[in-house]
């Protein structure tokens, strides 16, 4: 299917960088799950020749957590907006942290929701007036790093839609063995809640030195405004869903007569 977003949308660039990466790392189209959710970016299952589920309204991460579980020989991806991930969504995020699940979950952040025509989301910025907030928001803005360090996330990174360093990030999150989160800041050109151009002027590597396993110093940087800080944030490695699942799996077929034990002869002892 051809992509329908609007002309100059960086969800253009979310799908190139998706496509580059996945390319790069020669994973061929049928080792990989992609799941989306509501809103523009929610498209994006369609524009890939991978199995695909265009899943309901803030429900991409639990779904592709199940494919994940299903299919851990997979590559699962999940990709989302601001509205679907951190709004009818975000409860979910905590959850798939504390498991560590093995997949990229990539949210596209336009401040908006664009495809039901310019309502306000939990990333649009106070004051800033749109069809549900005629006077200006008047809640506070979310702020997505913070969050995402907070639960924990053992791959978090943010990125513009420079479609080569998106590429290197989305590379990177897929490559990392865990949950990763790729923070794409991206403006709405339709119904637009913030200047893209002026909030890619304050963007800015992270210093070159610092450790992304420091969670602290990685929190202040996450709430610096300008500049406003680009790459991999935190990074750390620790057991996966997978690999937890696996370990309990084997303390429990150990229980029969201190030996390994089948799957049905588990089952047989509830029959």
């Amino acid at each position: 299917m051809k992509p329908v977003w609007c002309a100059g949308c960086g969800n253009y660039a979310v799908l190139n960088a998706v496509k580059r990466a996945l390319a790069g790392l020669e994973i061929a189209p049928h080792e990989v799950i992609t799941i989306s959710g509501i809103g523009c970016s929610g498209r994006l299952s369609h524009y890939l020749n991978t199995y695909s589920l265009h899943g309901t309204h803030g429900r991409a991460l639990p779904t592709a957590l199940g494919a994940k579980a299903a299919r851990p020989d997979l590559t699962v991806l999940a990709v989302g907006g601001d509205g679907d991930g951190l709004g009818i969504g975000g409860g979910h995020i905590s959850h798939a942290a504390r498991k560590n699940v093995d997949l990229t979950y990539i949210m596209v952040d336009n401040s908006i929701y664009g495809l039901t025509k310019g309502q306000a989301s939990p990333t649009t910025p106070l004051g800033h007036k749109t069809k549900t907030t005629p006077y200006g928001v008047y809640e506070d803005t979310l702020s997505a790093i913070p969050i995402f360090l907070a639960y924990d996330i053992s791959f978090i990174a943010r990125s513009g839609v420079d479609i080569d360093g998106l590429t290197g990030i989305i590379t990177e999150a897929i490559r990392h063995p865990g949950m990763s989160m790729v923070h794409v800041v991206s403006g709405c050109r339709t119904f637009p809640a913030f200047d893209y151009k002026e909030a890619a002027g304050r963007f800015a590597p992270l210093p070159g030195d610092h450790d992304p396993e420091n969670k602290l110093e990685a929190l202040e940087l996450a709430y610096s405004v300008d500049p406003a800080y680009i790459g991999v944030f935190y990074q750390v490695t620790k057991p996966t869903l997978g690999g937890r699942l696996e370990e309990e799996i084997r303390r429990a077929g150990a229980a029969i007569d201190g030996k390994q034990a089948t799957m049905e002869q588990l089952l047989s002892i509830f029959a």
